[in-house]
Parts: C-alpha cells; structure tokens; sequence
C-alpha cells in the first residue's frame, strides 16, 4: 500500500469514526469492519467487537452477523457459542436475504437460492441484481458480472440519496468520500 493510499484510508477511519460516535449504524458497521481488517486503523478485534455490538443493537443484520462470528471465534470477545447462535439467528431474523449473501460470499449458493436471487434480478429487484452480480463474479463470469452490477447501478443512480436509505437501509457515499479515496 502506498503512503497515500495509507493516508487516504486513515482519512476514511477519521470520517467514519466521528458519524459512528453519533451512532449512525451503517457507520458502527464500517468503522467495526475498519477494526477487524485493519484498514485505516491498527488491527483491533475487541474495537471491532464494540462497534459491531452498536450497530447489532440497532438492527442491522450484517453487524449482528458479524458479532455473532467473533464470538465464535472468540476474536475480541470471550468465545461464546451460546451468544455467536443468538446473534446469526437474530441476523436471519432481522434479513431474510441474509443466508444467501453468506452463501454467496462463501461460494456454497444452492440452485435453488441462485434461482431465486436471478428471478427477482430479472424482475427489477435492485440487491438481487448486486447479489447475481457477486456470484457471476464469483463464477468468474465478469461480462455477466458486469451485467448485473451495472443493473443494479442505473437503478441507484435514478434516485435520490434518501431514497436509497429509505428503501434499502444503507446510505450511498457522498461526493466527500469519493473525494477523500481520490475518485472525483
């Protein structure tokens, strides 16, 4: 990595952690995801482990996914099985969809879940359209990839920045960010 790129990501940190103190969950997610990868910031699971239990707490499902693995791992918290269940389950609870973007990130899709997740991609449902995205590219069908993501890109880029929060519960970056990753 070079120093700007290094520079660039402790920018990200910085940003992140001060919309993460004003518990925004989307940030608690990032700035535990910042903790547990490194990235900006020295490696540090019991951070990781705060801040995916802020956003845990609020709803969201991947943060409760997440926490629910560190405890399993006992990375950043005493390991606790009993508390990694409670905390996937609650994931599943909270997103449906959730097992099958684990499945995806994982590479172990049923037919039956990639089915499913490319008839509502063809039907115009904007994550399924990511989610065929990641298993095209996941397949190393790149043009397919491609197709999907770019779908699903049209669709964000019709709407308005609270539109997208309000139907699909994450903020889009702003032009601020892109600015400090160095994409104006």
């Amino acid at each position: 990595m070079t120093n700007e790129q290094e520079s660039k990501e402790v920018q990200r940190f910085k940003a992140t952690k001060i919309e993460a103190e004003q518990g925004d969950a989307d940030a608690q997610w990032e700035l535990g995801y910042m903790y547990a990868e490194g990235r900006g910031v020295e490696k540090n699971d019991k951070e990781a482990a705060k801040w995916f239990r802020k956003a845990a707490e609020q709803g969201d499902a991947v943060s409760q996914y997440e926490l629910g693995r560190l405890y399993a791992k006992g990375k950043g918290v005493d390991q606790d099985y009993e508390k990694a269940m409670k905390w996937i389950r609650k994931a599943a609870e909270t997103d449906k969809g959730l097992l099958d973007d684990v499945q995806v990130k994982l590479g172990k899709i049923s037919v039956e879940a990639e089915k499913r997740i490319r008839e509502a991609a063809e039907k115009g449902d904007l994550k399924a359209q990511v989610k065929l995205g990641n298993i095209c590219r996941r397949y190393g069908d790149y043009s397919e990839a491609i197709k999907w993501f770019s779908k699903a890109n049209e669709q964000l880029e019709a709407m308005t920045r609270e539109e997208i929060e309000k139907e699909y519960g994450f903020k889009p970056r702003r032009k601020s960010d892109r600015a400090i990753e160095g994409n104006d």
